[in-house]
Order: structure tokens, then sequence, then C-alpha cells
């Protein structure tokens, strides 16, 4: 067996298809509005799809995504779990192995840790082991940003990078969220999706009304430019566009990955080629992060076209504070516009 071979046994083959932007009206959604609708019309569709997690039922989850859905679809199929990450990780692979689908809530992502075991050592492996679909999505409510402290607040995406028979979604617009979610409810592999919990009801844009997805391993332009490319994904997306207006003479190209495992090498490959100089910028702290990957791959891909280092940033290698002065300097927010210009003046 070829090296190639060996590595397509890891994932089950594809078989749905991506769906463009329906040609319906839209209307205009928060992040949260969003991975709420996409839910909604999963549920209606799919008989078989089963959510699960803490509070979700009557309560509608601590951040009322799923509030309504106990009394449209029952208790059946909108199901709370007892406080408890790993046994309702493990039961979406039952009900996966019984020919059901299953989205699991993490009430927040931080709580993942308590789950590693299932996802890491079952979720993504049997497939692999057994050939048997895992057609589950993990939904991980993360991030900075509100005051949360150290442990509901983490975004973990790096732990899970080093994982083979994994997929990690992380949007950043509403439109994207609905369109990727979907995607995400129609692979036969698990998925684990990121939503950044300060974007839920701070990011709203027209989003289509209709059924559609978006293919996963595919990044976007957000906005293009010549002196330098910026890759990042999630909240880093928007600290980007918010300094860009604040150095109207550098021409920033921002390229949203969306998608962490597959990332979308060749969307980055040719940005760099074009500018010649990269940042690569998260939000989880620096050392071992995702950017250490793109940094390092571009590195070996792209060497010939580099004007300067390729530059990575991420936030400080401590834990989230409480405290909102000491949460503002460990983001790397708070120093993306002195490493743009380090950067761009190489």
């Amino acid at each position: 067996m070829s090296e190639e071979e060996e590595e397509k046994e890891v994932y089950p083959p594809k078989v749905s298809v991506s769906r463009p932007f329906p040609k319906t009206e839209t209307k205009k959604m928060r992040f949260v509005d969003a991975i709420r609708d996409g839910l909604d019309l999963a549920m209606s569709q799919d008989p078989k799809l089963i959510l699960m997690g803490q509070d979700i039922a009557e309560y509608g989850g601590v951040f009322k995504v799923t509030e309504g859905f106990v009394e449209k679809y029952g208790k059946e199929r909108v199901r709370n779990t007892p406080v408890c990450e790993s046994a309702p990780a493990g039961a979406c692979l039952g009900l996966s192995a019984k020919g059901y689908r299953a989205v699991l809530e993490m009430q927040f992502a931080d709580f993942v840790s308590c789950a590693f075991n299932q996802i890491v050592n079952n979720l993504a492996k049997v497939y692999y082991r057994w050939g048997l679909s895992v057609k589950v999505v993990i939904r991980l409510p993360c991030g900075a940003g509100i005051g949360a402290g150290p442990f509901h607040s983490q975004t973990m995406e790096a732990w899970f990078l080093h994982v083979p028979g994994l997929k990690i979604v992380y949007p950043a617009f509403p439109s994207d969220a609905k369109g990727l979610l979907l995607a995400a409810l129609e692979e036969e592999g698990p998925v684990l999706f990121f939503e950044h919990k300060a974007l839920y009801r701070s990011v709203e844009e027209e989003v289509p009304k209709g059924y559609y997805t978006l293919p996963l391993g595919k990044g976007k332009i957000v906005q293009e430019g010549e002196d330098l490319t910026v890759v990042t994904y999630g909240m880093g997306v928007h600290w980007v566009k918010e300094v860009a207006k604040e150095l109207p003479f550098l021409s920033l190209e921002i390229l949203d990955l969306r998608t962490l495992l597959p990332w979308d090498q060749e969307l980055v490959f040719q940005s760099v080629r074009k500018t010649g100089k990269v940042l690569v910028l998260h939000e989880a702290n620096q050392t071992g992060g995702v950017g250490a990957e793109i940094a390092s791959t571009i590195s070996e891909e792209c060497f010939p076209y580099l004007d300067g280092p390729v530059m990575r940033l991420g936030s400080l290698d401590t834990p989230i504070p409480f405290a909102p002065t000491l949460e503002k300097l460990y983001l790397a927010r708070s120093r993306l516009k002195e490493k743009l210009l380090e950067l761009w003046e190489f």
C-alpha cells in the first residue's frame, strides 16, 4: 500500500455534495442566529439527528442556541445530559453505530478536556480501525474577550490539530458558520466545530434563509492586498479588519482559513507568492499553536517567494486572566499593529 492510499484510510469517503448559497431571500442574522438556523434546518430534515448537551432542552443551553427546540422536536431528540462530557461523547459514538447522527454541545469548549479520550482515541480512530462512520459534530463555544477567566475562555484547537481522523472548523462570520455547520452535519467522520462566543451577538450579516453547505478545507479571501498576507481565523479575522483601518497605507491581504484540519494550503501559498510577506495570527497562546504548523509549511513550500521572515502572533503563554486589563494584555490583539509594522518594514 502506498503512503497516499494509507492516508485515505483515515477519513471516510465524502458522499455529500457542496451546495452553494441558495437563490432565495436573505435575512440579517447574528452569529448565534446562524448557528441556530443551521441546526433547526438540519433537525427538520433528518429525523435521526439527536442533540445532546448540558441544559440544552428546556433551558435552551447557556447561550440559548437551542431555545424552543425541545418543544419542536421532543425530548427524545433534544436531550439534557449530566454534568459530564466523556459519557455523552461516548453516547454519540454509540448513536452513530446505530445509524443516527449526533450533535454534542460542550457548554464551554474548555470542558472538552474531560472528553479527550473519547474524542482522540475513539471518535477519531474508529473509521481507521473498523470502517465505522462516525457521524458526530461537537460544538465548542470558545474564546476570550469577555472576562470569563482561565476555565471558560480558552480556544484549544491546537490540541486536536495533531489527531488524524478529526476535522476542525472555526468560522468567523454568520453565513460561513451556517454553511459550514450544515456541511459538518453531512460528514461521515467526527467534526469539532469551534464557535467564538464573543462573536455570538456582536457580528451580524445577511445570511441566506435556505439550506446550503460550504466545503470543509476551503478558506476565503476576506480582503485583497499587495503588501502583506495575514492568515487567521475566528476572532483573528475581525482583529485584522479593525487594525487595517488604522493602517490605510498598508495593503493587507486577509485570509480566513475557516477550516483548520484540513487547512487550505493552496489559497495560502497563492497569497504568499503574491505579497512575499506573511503573518499567521491566532487567539490561542503562541507556543505550539496552529500558527507554528502553518508558518513551517509556508517556509518549506514558499521560501523562494519570501521577502521577509514568516512571522506568527499568538496570545501570551499564560492562563487567561479574569481582570479586563490583564486579559487585554494577554490577547494577541494588543500586539497586532506593532507586529504588522515590524514585518512590513523588514
